[in-house]
Parts: structure tokens; sequence; C-alpha cells
């Protein structure tokens, strides 16, 4: 195993140990000392890793971001699928991941409960990381605006009742602690088909 390989093993490792630190402590009482205890190495090799607690937190959602688009990324090129069918399968893998990354899903809930009551704009955080997300929609309802397959909508506010769904499933996942949303799919769904069903 070369050390590149070695060396990203080693902080998923750590990654998926912290998240666990982060969960059981939240957001403002995890300290270093306390992941490297976790993780079974001293500070002075968790600092080989990461530079501080934030910096693990960000390369968690860093990865998980990545990971999504990387999956957003395989549906857009897919061959022969309609936007209709291209939106819905987008949203459907985003509420999956969030389903799978529960965990991830409270320790991002604590970290902006804890920026709203040290004075720091939660809201500024979060659209800053999910810019590309909704460039992504947007293109895939243009495309569809374009192609006639979708009515002629305001994008923004479409982009908007999407990205409600996405904030639908984080409450009811990790505030509600729902096992899965299937109705909540099932929704996004019906509504995106209505987008096409107006052109018929």
């Amino acid at each position: 195993m070369s050390i590149v390989v070695a060396h990203e093993k080693r902080r998923a490792e750590i990654l998926g140990k912290a998240l666990d630190v982060f969960v059981d402590e939240g957001f403002e009482d995890v300290t270093f000392q306390k992941i490297s205890d976790r993780c079974g190495i001293t500070r002075t090799t968790l600092y080989i890793y990461f530079k501080n607690k934030r910096e693990i937190f960000n390369y968690s959602i860093k990865h998980f971001l990545q990971i999504l688009e990387d999956d957003i990324s395989r549906i857009r090129k897919e061959p022969g699928l309609s936007h209709t069918d291209q939106l819905i399968q987008v949203m459907t893998v985003i509420i999956d991941k969030l389903e799978e990354n529960r965990r991830l899903l409270s320790v991002v809930l604590n970290y902006l409960s804890y920026l709203s009551k040290s004075g720091h704009d939660p809201d500024y955080r979060v659209r800053r990381r999910i810019v590309r997300l909704r460039h992504i929609l947007n293109a895939i309802l243009i495309d569809g605006i374009r192609s006639g397959e979708f009515a002629a909508i305001n994008i923004k506010e479409a982009n908007e009742a999407l990205y409600g769904f996405l904030e639908a499933a984080i409450f009811r996942l990790s505030v509600l602690q729902r096992p899965k949303v299937v109705e909540l799919k099932n929704a996004m769904a019906m509504t995106v088909r209505q987008l096409a069903a107006t052109q018929r």
C-alpha cells in the first residue's frame, strides 16, 4: 500500500471516530484531545492529519459533498434521461445520502446552533456550502424549460421549492429522528412531475 493511500485511509478512520466524538459531545465541547483519545493516538500524531477540530469538521462536510457531487454528475451524464427523471433522480440521491449520513447531519445542526448562539450567521455558512448544489438544480430546470419539457416557470422559486424538500428531509431525519423519509421523496417526485405535466 502506498504512503498516500495509507495516509488517506488513516484520515478516513480518524474522521469516523471524530464524528462519534462530535455526536457525543456537541461541536462546542469537542477538543482535539478528546478526538485523539477516541482514535487511540497522541495529539501530536493527530496533527499530522488535521490542524484542529474545525478542519476535521470541515473535511467531513467536504467529503460528504464531494461524494454527493460525484453521484449527481453520474446522473447528469446518463444518456436518454428526461429532465424530469434527471431531476427526480438527483433529488432522490441527495435525500438518500442525507438518510445515510444522519450522524453528520446532527453534528452540522449542532454546529449551526453553536454559530447562532455565538453571534455568527449560520445561513451564510449553509448558503456558501450549497451554492454548487443550487447551480446544478438550476441547470436541470433551465435545460428542461429550454427543451420544452418544463413550463416557463420562475427558476428561483422552483429551486427554492426543491431545496425546501431537502430542508424538510434534514429536519425529519435529524430532529424528528425518522428512520426514512419515503413519503417526502414521493411528494418531491410528484412536484417535479407537475412541472412537466403543465406542458401536456
